[in-house]
């Protein structure tokens, strides 16, 4: 794995993986891009509906932390009433790709456990 420097930790190290988990942390960050993936340039009430259970201000903060990380667009429109799209960046749209051998995997291991 590529090793990135990591201050604060005692060897100054950290893998790609520790990256990747700060970004996609948690369960809704997931569920999040796959939503955009799916439908893409949505409105915030939109994605709310597409990741059943998620509150509003989670959604709001994880939003804003995918936007930081480079990997969710937010566009406002100066419109009236204002309106705001969210979308899958380039880097974004990586990620997903990257995630889907693991929701393969998690598919099949739904089977495995359900024996």
């Amino acid at each position: 794995m590529t090793t990135v420097n990591r201050p604060g930790t005692p060897d100054g190290h950290r893998c790609g993986l520790d990256t990747a988990m700060e970004v996609i942390g948690g369960k809704w960050k997931v569920l999040i891009l796959w939503a955009l993936h799916e439908h893409p340039h949505r409105r915030f009430g939109e994605l709310r509906r597409l990741v059943p259970g998620i509150t509003e201000k989670v959604l709001a903060s994880h939003l804003q932390e995918m936007e930081a990380d480079g990997i969710v667009r937010r566009v406002a429109y100066d419109e009236v009433p204002p309106r705001v799209e969210y979308s899958l960046t380039e880097a974004g749209t990586r990620l997903n790709t990257a995630l889907e051998p693991l929701s393969r995997w998690g598919s099949g291991h739904a089977t495995v456990r359900a024996r």
